[in-house]
């Protein structure tokens, strides 16, 4: 054992190189941590080259012998057709071996699986089952997820209370999803107290993760003054954010904000670039109105709005 934990020590101060030599022989042995190790290194491409198909043969004899963690990520690697043709319902079987010796985060991804109905048939009721335990553990995303399910009314009966208390254990662990949910809860009163300032700080917080439906919202309560200060700049900034994420509603909101010089100076070309994107992305008033607005603009101002148009490609975020 003292090979395998000198390759943690080792692997832990980022010496894959030496990892790798004192794991690789305990594998070949049959030493299923050592397993499950090499696995993730390949997976990650730490100390190796990274390599899918390796990832998934030391995962398999890992996974074969029980271990829970190589299990999941052998489930992944189907879920994902990584080294391995997709495979939902391998992927099931696995995550399945791992959420039945209590790993949490295979747990939720068979909850995912039940949920979206891959590899099994779709059943909201098991989707719960497995999301609760998983986020009775404390696993950010199951909390989000389990949430979800109470607001929507999928597998459990609709509870506005509840689905703000996962949500709020999610999103005080930082998960984006969970905050901006958070804050729609307090945007709408949906299980708690109608607060727009509450609304505000957690629509603030998913927004600065780069999550684009909070960022059109906090636009949104900016634009309106609800909880912050009327602040047609500041919701600019936000709406923008999420216009680089190529969200058709937030596009169309700074046409408005263009064709009217809110916030910005007014520029009918600019309005009429983004009133097009926003009726690309399938929103026919952004169409509708970028049709009118070209009506009292030059051939030269729709032709360059138009080029606008075509030259502009969304963020990486």
């Amino acid at each position: 054992m003292t090979d395998f934990q000198d390759g943690w020590d080792a692997d832990s101060r980022k010496d894959y190189k030496t990892a790798y030599k004192l794991w690789f022989p305990l594998a070949e042995q049959g030493d299923a941590e050592a397993q499950h190790s090499l696995g993730v290194m390949y997976g990650l491409g730490e100390g190796v080259p990274q390599d899918d198909q390796e990832a998934v043969k030391w995962y398999r004899l890992a996974a074969e012998q029980g271990i829970a963690q190589a299990q999941h990520n052998l489930g992944v690697m189907y879920s994902l057709g990584g080294g391995v043709p997709q495979d939902y319902q391998e992927a099931v079987k696995w995550y399945r071996l791992a959420a039945e010796q209590g790993i949490a985060e295979a747990q939720h991804s068979l909850g995912v699986m039940y949920d979206l109905g891959q590899g099994v048939p779709q059943d909201y009721q098991e989707a719960v089952k497995w999301y609760r335990l998983a986020a009775e553990q404390g696993y950010a995303s199951a909390q989000y997820n389990l949430g979800e399910m109470y607001r929507k009314g999928e597998g459990v009966p609709r509870d506005y209370k509840e689905a703000v208390k996962w949500f709020r254990l999610s999103a005080e662990q930082g998960d984006a999803q969970a905050q901006h949910n958070l804050g729609v809860m307090y945007d709408k009163g949906q299980g708690v107290p109608q607060d727009d300032k509450e609304a505000v700080k957690w629509y603030r917080l998913a927004a600065e993760q780069g999550d684009a439906q909070a960022q059109y919202n906090l636009g949104g309560m900016y634009t309106k003054g609800r909880g912050v200060p009327q602040d047609d700049q500041e919701a600019v900034k936000w709406v923008r954010l999420a216009t680089e994420q190529g969200m058709a509603k937030a596009q169309y909101n700074l046409g408005v904000m263009y064709a009217q010089g809110k916030g910005v100076p007014q520029d009918y070309v600019s309005a009429h670039m983004w009133f097009n994107l926003a009726g690309s992305n399938g929103l026919k008033l952004a169409t509708e109105v970028r049709n009118l607005m070209g009506k009292g603009m030059s051939p030269a101002q729709i032709e360059k709005a138009q080029e606008m148009a075509r030259n502009w490609k969304p963020s990486n975020k």
